[in-house]
């Protein structure tokens, strides 16, 4: 059944806004509230046409009356995020991922009229270790557990979920666990790092990088508000890429660091805002992560449009990088040693 009236949180950012945008284009959906802290650009408001900007704080109980006063049906929690913002950075992140979820869940909880809950989580939960499998399934936890950053926030972000929905079992529940964004529109830590005009990596390490485009994660949380599809899913394109051949599709040259010395690096970087790199972004910089996406195709009913190779190099060229070597060159190649190693055999 259709949802009748939809909240999304976030909806200044690139996911939130352009999510309450399509939502609102369809004509079954009676009514989107779009919730923020701060109002989305004009740009971006134009494009959510009908949807109904609402400034409010998900730390705030009074997100309750919003919720409340609305008869919202459907909630999508997209506002959970990896980028620190504002002078108080990751504390404010922090506290806007965990505590604003705590208060938005107290709040469906509280509304009879909630029947659904989309929550945008991360693969990040899995960490990132030299012990990880080759591919993580859903009922994998990780082998190091995240101790700090945007991967503790999702894993204390899921159990205020799985908690919410033992309390509200007559709540469908759909937990997303998306791989890193990448796309030509899209500003994530991700982006900004292969934009650097030398990109650091840490000496010794090539590690396997699976993403997302940003447009098959709009058409994910679309299908999931829409239809009743509860569970827990990752969400990642097809395929993966090594650090070293992103790097070098999209026309950087790699910066090899020693582990010692990443810290510092990091520092710099961060000093000069170019990327703010945390802990567990360093670690999957160093140990990568891939998961597997058998149950999105299977349960849940969608196939990512874009592989990984052709995300990253659709962000190649929506940004105007010229890679070093032509892309097709590269394939080329791959493909010459795989045929000459399959006639080893």
């Amino acid at each position: 059944m259709a949802p009748k009236v939809v909240l999304v949180t976030g909806c200044s950012r690139f996911l939130g806004g352009h999510l309450a945008a399509r939502l609102a284009a369809n004509p079954d959906v009676e009514r989107v509230l779009g919730v923020d802290t701060e109002p989305p650009s004009r740009d971006l408001l134009r494009r959510m046409g009908r949807a109904e900007f609402v400034r409010a704080d998900i730390r705030n109980p009074l997100i309750a009356k919003v919720i409340a006063t609305a008869h919202v049906d459907t909630v999508v929690h997209a506002s959970v995020t990896a980028n620190p913002a504002g002078p108080a950075g990751r504390a404010a992140m922090k506290e806007m991922n965990v505590i604003g979820t705590m208060q938005l869940l107290a709040a469906c909880q509280k509304s009879p009229h909630v029947r659904k809950l989309v929550v945008k989580s991360t693969s990040a939960v899995y960490g990132s270790s030299s012990r990880d499998p080759a591919v993580f399934t859903e009922d994998m936890g990780p082998k190091d557990l995240p101790s700090s950053g945007y991967a503790k926030d999702a894993v204390e972000v899921e159990g205020y979920v799985r908690g919410f929905a033992r309390r509200r079992p007559d709540v469908d529940v759909t937990t997303l666990r998306f791989t890193n964004f990448i796309g030509p529109r899209i500003d994530t830590v991700l982006t900004r790092y292969f934009a650097l005009p030398v990109v650091p990596t840490i000496m010794g390490y090539d590690a396997r990088v699976q993403l997302l485009h940003s447009a098959d994660a709009l058409a994910v949380l679309e299908r999931a508000a829409l239809h009743d599809l509860p569970g827990v899913f990752n969400v990642g394109g097809d395929g993966v890429l090594l650090l070293s051949q992103a790097i070098r599709r999209a026309g950087k040259l790699p910066l090899p660091v020693p582990s010692p010395a990443v810290p510092a690096v990091g520092r710099i970087f961060r000093g000069a805002r170019l990327v703010d790199f945390s802990p567990d972004q360093m670690r999957f910089l160093n140990w990568g992560r891939v998961v597997d996406t058998g149950l999105l195709k299977r349960e849940f009913g969608f196939t990512p449009r874009w592989t990984t190779q052709q995300a990253f190099d659709d962000y190649v060229s929506g940004r105007g990088m010229r890679p070093l070597i032509d892309p097709e060159v590269v394939a080329a190649v791959e493909r010459g040693v795989l045929d000459a190693a399959a006639r080893l055999r």
